[in-house]
């Protein structure tokens, strides 16, 4: 049985960790805020652009744009590489947020390579690029600079090379692995393909009637890219919510625990000192009836 003295130092230790965790928590509550912020404010653009571009694309259009078509499979003379952009975070501390997103990663990588495709990787974020690095698997490249506030110029840096090589046959699909930021409880990991991209539907219903300068065809030039840019950049401010709120969720369990923790080892501390101050009591009354005797 542990002695008081170990009892108070296991008591003082995990009481120190409780205040650290219960810090994380208010520090990551703050940041989950700010992040849910930056993924309502990019929702109407993102919703905005999906509806014009469903409404200009018709079957004819999409079969001039590289970035609609669906190339062939490797086998059937399509493009060899396709690419898998992994965000995770930079740090740890958040639960099975990176774990979950890594096995989501590895399961698209296995996936595309039993289609035939030389899978190329990019990493966004710490955790993600060293555990792939430590299994050997080299990057295409790495970013560890986004942080917890992506921007969309983050975004263009990004894809604006993937793009190019899309458009010009050299990649065959390009997918994101992201975090799908439904509520604070509900991030589940999941794969957003980015290229080709599959054009919205349009709404049914009658077509909104515009008067388009330039034609739609000039329109949809210009939107393509900028659509395949925001469809990254939500991947990323999406990603940074979940990750605030599993670690949130995290360090709230963390901090429970500590205390549970403690109250236990209070009691067991109260019981022992509780037992040798009955013991002394118990060894002076005898000593005193032997005196007396």
């Amino acid at each position: 049985m542990a002695t008081n003295r170990a009892l108070k130092g296991r008591i003082r230790s995990i009481n120190n960790t409780r205040k650290i965790t219960r810090t994380m928590e208010l520090v990551a509550t703050s940041k989950l805020k700010r992040a849910q912020d930056r993924v309502i404010a990019a929702r109407p653009y993102a919703q905005a652009l999906t509806d014009v571009i469903a409404d200009l694309a018709t079957p004819q259009l999409a079969s001039e744009f590289p970035l609609l078509r669906t190339p062939p499979k490797p086998g059937q003379g399509g493009p060899a590489s396709a690419l898998v952009i992994l965000i995770t975070s930079n740090r740890g501390l958040a639960g099975g947020f990176n774990s979950n997103l890594i096995k989501e990663a590895r399961r698209r990588i296995d996936a595309l390579t039993a289609e035939g495709y030389q899978v190329e990787l990019i990493g966004i974020g710490k955790k993600g690029i060293g555990f792939f690095r430590y299994i050997g698997r080299k990057f295409r490249s790495e970013r560890v600079d986004i942080g917890d506030r992506p921007t969309p110029v983050h975004a263009a840096s990004v894809v604006d090379e993937l793009i190019r090589d899309f458009a010009e046959g050299r990649l065959g699909v390009v997918e994101l692995v992201q975090s799908k930021f439904i509520s604070v409880l509900n991030s589940p990991p999941t794969t957003v393909r980015v290229l080709p991209i599959e054009a919205p539907a349009a709404k049914q219903g009658m077509r909104p009637d515009y008067i388009l300068a330039p034609d739609a065809g000039t329109l949809l030039e210009a939107l393509l890219p900028l659509y395949v840019r925001n469809t990254i950049f939500r991947g990323l401010v999406e990603t940074v919510a979940a990750e605030q709120a599993a670690r949130r969720t995290a360090m709230k369990n963390a901090t429970d625990n500590a205390g549970d923790l403690l109250e236990a080892l209070k009691r067991t501390y109260n019981r022992q000192r509780q037992a040798q101050i009955t013991q002394e009591i118990a060894e002076l009354v005898g000593g005193a009836a032997a005196l007396q005797g």
